[in-house]
């Protein structure tokens, strides 16, 4: 019985997420985002603006330390542009590659595995990786499409931080 509702919840979640990005068709296709601004305090806030085509993305990511168990970050897509929903995410580096779509991180909220997560009220998003990740340098891709096929990225190189909780040393 459990297993129906969150069956219903996830596919409840899936459409309101095609549905609100695939509001409006785009006239062509856009180019890729370039991230723009970086914080010190670990918290990155990117905005991008796609001139030449109106559009718009503005991704936050926030590497603060959490007092929880397990390393992360997270992640909020504040903006997309119209008729555009987001449909994969990549960490990708010299070590690991890991590409998971929506559907995959809606299951990661609910079951709590590494990789791309986005809780069952779509409230909160991130990234889980194991301690064996810890100081890896890499890539976050961002991947949104659009109802004509035509898609988007918008990516932004870090560096993925161990969580407070660490035993490896401290604030810096």
């Amino acid at each position: 019985m459990n297993n129906k509702k969150y069956s219903y919840i996830i596919s409840a979640l899936c459409m309101l997420l095609l549905t609100s990005g695939c509001a409006m068709k785009s006239e062509s296709e856009a180019p890729e985002a370039q991230p723009s601004e970086t914080n010190q305090d670990n918290t990155t806030k990117v905005e991008d603006a796609l001139a030449d085509s109106g559009n718009e993305i503005l991704i936050v990511i926030d590497q603060t330390p959490k007092p929880i168990e397990g390393n992360s970050f997270d992640f909020v897509v504040k903006q997309v542009p119209e008729g555009f929903a987001l449909a994969e995410i990549q960490w990708i580096s010299k070590d690991n590659l890991i590409v998971n779509s929506v559907q995959d991180a809606i299951e990661h909220g609910a079951n709590g595995e590494d990789g791309f997560y986005i809780s069952g009220d779509g409230q909160f998003s991130g990234f889980i990786y194991p301690d064996t990740m810890k100081g890896e340098e890499g890539q976050v891709v961002f991947l949104f499409k659009d109802s004509e096929g035509n898609e988007l990225t918008w990516k932004k190189k870090l560096t993925l931080s161990p969580s407070a909780n660490s035993q490896e040393g401290g604030e810096e």
